[in-house]
C-alpha cells in the first residue's frame, strides 16, 4: 500500500509499499516521526524547509531547488525505483531559476507536486503523462489562487486534485478547499492519509 499523508499547508509524507519515507516541504503539522529516505524541498523559504523535524535514515537524499536547478536545467533522480522529476513552478515572488515542483513516480504511481507557483507552460505538456495525483497551492498571495488552480488541475488532467498550501497563516482552510472548482477533487485535512494504491 502506498500512501499520503498531508500534514498541513504545504507538507506532506509519502510512503512507499517498501516502507520508504518521502517528505515534501516538511514544514507543518505532525507525523515528522518516521525516518525519512528521501526529502524533497521545493525553495528556500522557511515554511518549506524545516529539516530539523526530520530523522534521516541512513543514506536519506536531500533535494532541493538547488540540486533541483543544478547545471540550469531541471533534473531527474532515480533511487532504487522511486524517480523524482524537477518542474517548472514560478509566481510573483519566486524565480523560476530558484523554485520547483517535484513529479514522484513511486510503485507505479506519478504524483505531481506543484510547490509555489502559479501557471506555467509545462503544464500544458503534463496531461499526457497520465498523473494520478496532483497538489496544488492555491493560497492567492503570491501563488495562485483557488481559481487559477482549478483551471491547471483542468490542464493538467490528473485523476485526483488536491488542494494545499491556501493560507500562510493556517495549517488548512476548508471553506476554499470546498470552493475549489477543480475536477476530480480530493479534499484532504492536515492529519490524514489516503491510499494511493487504489
Amino acid at each position: 500500500m502506498t500512501k499520503l499523508l498531508y500534514q498541513g499547508h504545504g507538507s506532506y509524507r509519502i510512503t512507499a509499499q517498501d516502507k520508504r519515507v518521502i517528505y515534501i516541504d516538511p514544514y507543518a503539522g505532525e507525523g515528522y516521526n518516521i525516518p525519512a529516505d528521501i526529502v524533497l524541498i521545493t525553495h528556500n523559504h522557511n515554511d518549506h524547509n524545516k529539516l530539523e523535524l526530520i530523522t534521516q535514515n541512513t543514506n536519506c537524499k536531500i533535494i532541493t531547488n538547488k540540486e533541483a536547478l543544478a547545471g540550469g536545467q531541471h533534473n531527474n533522480f532515480l533511487f532504487d525505483g522511486i524517480t523524482i522529476e524537477a518542474t517548472e513552478a514560478k509566481n510573483l515572488m519566486h524565480n523560476p531559476k530558484s523554485c520547483v515542483g517535484y513529479i514522484i513516480t513511486v510503485d507505479n504511481i506519478q504524483i505531481y507536486c506543484s510547490g509555489d507557483t502559479s501557471k506555467t507552460e509545462q503544464m500544458q505538456k503534463l496531461a499526457k503523462r497520465e498523473i494520478d495525483y496532483a497538489l496544488f497551492c492555491g493560497d492567492g498571495i503570491f501563488n495562485m489562487g483557488h481559481k487559477e488552480a482549478a483551471e491547471c488541475a483542468k490542464l493538467i488532467g490528473a485523476k485526483h486534485n488536491i488542494l494545499i498550501h491556501m493560507n500562510p497563516r493556517k495549517l488548512f482552510d476548508l471553506e476554499k478547499a470546498q470552493k475549489w472548482a477543480a475536477p476530480n477533487k480530493l479534499i484532504l485535512q492536515p492529519g490524514e492519509e489516503i491510499d494511493l494504491s487504489h
